[in-house]
């Protein structure tokens, strides 16, 4: 089990404060690493970090706008007054709006792509820096079942911005690969969160998704942990630009 020990290891997740992000970095800090998370809300952050700290690992809870190239250049040089590098990073930040196609607003299409598929770019590009620099690291995008498949429920943003970081993904992973710089993505069925609490309230849309999952359920935030401690790990450390579907057996039907 020597080979998923993250002790050593100083991780980002990105999007830390809650639902998906939450999971994995608590789940970084159980593997042993030390865990610094990210989010717009330094408030949310905070029992996210006391949480991690409990567990006798170092945290810090660090404000970004993953938009702006200024706030991510920020919290970066804030975690390095405090961390001597950053070995895993985890694109947890996500936005979800739905609208039906013919009628979504081009303002909230691109406030999607800005958060879900820009800022996953821009927070790789300023930590890949880090990484390249140190000849070694791990990058963990968080996409969704939805980046291959579409859906007639109103996520044409959505299903975009993910189809682009799973190509984000694979490109980087081809570009970094001479740096030992992995980049791979964890791809999701619909996972219960406050992301999408709202949508799973409606009886009809609820019924919908759990019947296009063989295994007849969603996803809970925990089944995010195993696959995002494996890439983060010297399990995979000869794995890059893949696309794991933790998804119940969608997309084998």
């Amino acid at each position: 089990m020597k080979m998923f020990d993250l002790n050593g290891k100083v991780a980002l997740v990105v999007g830390g404060h809650g639902g998906i992000g939450q999971a994995i970095a608590l789940g970084m800090a159980e593997a042993g690493a030390d865990v610094i998370v990210a989010s717009r809300n330094i408030d949310s952050l905070q029992d996210t970090a006391k949480q991690i700290q409990a567990k006798g690992k170092k945290s810090l809870a660090v404000s970004v706008d993953i938009t702006e190239v200024k706030s991510i250049d920020t919290m970066v040089a804030t975690i390095l007054k405090t961390f001597p590098t950053v070995n895993i990073l985890v694109n947890a930040a996500g936005l979800a709006i739905r609208k039906p196609a013919e009628s979504f607003p081009a303002e909230d299409f691109r406030k999607v792509i800005d958060i879900n598929t820009t800022g996953t770019f821009l927070v790789s590009q300023a930590i890949g820096r880090l990484m390249i620099k140190q000849k070694s690291g791990s990058i963990i995008n968080v996409s969704s079942v939805r980046g291959q498949y579409g859906l007639p429920a109103d996520y044409a943003a959505y299903c975009a911005s993910k189809g682009a970081v799973d190509t984000l993904t694979k490109t980087l992973a081809c570009e970094w690969a001479k740096h030992n710089v992995r980049v791979n993505a964890i791809a999701p069925t619909i996972v219960e969160t406050d992301l999408t609490k709202g949508a799973l309230a409606n009886p009809d849309y609820a019924k919908m998704m759990k019947g296009r999952i063989p295994m007849g359920k969603w996803a809970m935030p925990e089944d995010m942990i195993g696959a995002s401690v494996f890439f983060a790990s010297e399990a995979s450390s000869f794995i890059t630009g893949q696309i794991l579907y933790i998804d119940g057996g969608v997309t084998t039907w």
